[in-house]
């Protein structure tokens, strides 16, 4: 169930655990369909299983206790938790949206007030969140203000629509300056980015058939799930307006995290200016991308021998 403009779900329209447990099975099926590891879509679908056997609503938990309530039901860890309060608060799943090829970020911010189709679509692109939470992150610790289009009438409009729709914020995770999410590093971001294009190139993924942009519907959206130790992520194009705008949508690839260690979203590009022309960069990092570089040319590149006197030798002799 979606919230109409401005408002936010009641206790009379919160999703009952069966329609939670029906949302966890459908991105089990997905995550499956689409080649994710077993032991993910099992984690969903013994979580849809807890839900099923769950007496008392799971919103009264929520209300009464928060996520740290969810968490203490049998296989509902923190990733699927978070999931499960934003989807009772919000009516939306962002991750079975997003496997459904659909923009769900972008439609969820166009709930708040004074936030427009076009503004939200901004706010996706350039600061690359995708809840509500986030938004309210962003709205208070100056990245909001950053956007085109925020004066400090519209900045306060949007922190008062937020105030009080969730009663715990989530969970921090660890953040640079400016809010850009640094607990991944360059190196692991840049390998899921070459495996997914490589993969995409040689037609060895799923595709799936986005909602946007997409008038014949036909499936070309590749997808990639992979993990790295016990992280989990999602690689796939980008399938923005300004993407479609700047024909990039072959080159932008967007990555998110999605497991219980942590949340996230990348967008890795290939640069057009500078010392970086022409290789791939993760946006927002690319200072970090330059020094990666450095540290791979100097370990690829071999030291330089000292130059040898050349000896002449006559046919004559000394």
């Amino acid at each position: 169930m979606a919230s109409t403009k401005g408002e936010q779900l009641t206790p009379k329209t919160y999703p009952t655990n069966a329609e939670l447990a029906t949302s966890l099975r459908a991105v089990a099926d997905l995550l499956e369909a689409q080649g994710a590891s077993v032991f993910r879509v099992r984690a969903y679908r013994n979580a849809a299983d807890t839900l099923d056997a769950l007496e008392a609503p799971l919103w009264h938990t929520l209300e009464a206790e928060g996520i740290p309530g969810l968490i203490r039901f049998p296989a509902i860890g923190r990733s699927i938790a978070a999931a499960l309060a934003h989807k009772i608060r919000t009516g939306k799943f962002p991750l079975l949206e997003r496997l459904q090829g659909e923009d769900a970020a972008e439609r969820l911010f166009t709930t708040v007030a004074d936030v427009g189709p076009k503004l939200a679509g901004r706010i996706h692109e350039q600061l690359g969140i995708e809840t509500l939470w986030e938004l309210e992150a962003a709205a208070n610790d100056g990245r909001l203000a950053q956007v085109p289009g925020f004066g400090e009438k519209r900045l306060r409009a949007v922190r008062e629509s937020l105030a009080g729709r969730f009663r715990r914020a989530p969970v921090a995770t660890a953040k640079g300056l400016k809010g850009v999410d640094t607990t991944v590093s360059i190196a692991e971001l840049l390998d899921i980015d070459h495996e997914y294009r490589e993969s995409a190139k040689k037609h060895q993924l799923p595709r799936i058939a986005p909602r946007r942009f997409n008038p014949t519907q036909q499936a070309w959206l590749p997808v990639l799930h992979t993990e790295r130790d016990t992280r989990h992520y999602t690689a796939m194009f980008s399938n923005t307006a300004r993407a479609h705008e700047l024909g990039a949508i072959h080159d932008w690839v967007v990555i998110y995290r999605d497991d219980d260690g942590d949340h996230g979203q990348w967008t890795v590009i290939t640069s057009n200016f500078g010392k970086l022309r022409g290789k791939r960069i993760v946006r927002s990092r690319e200072a970090e991308c330059a020094a990666y570089y450095e540290r791979r040319a100097a370990v690829d590149s071999p030291p330089r021998k000292p130059p040898q006197l050349q000896q002449t030798f006559s046919p004559w002799g000394a």
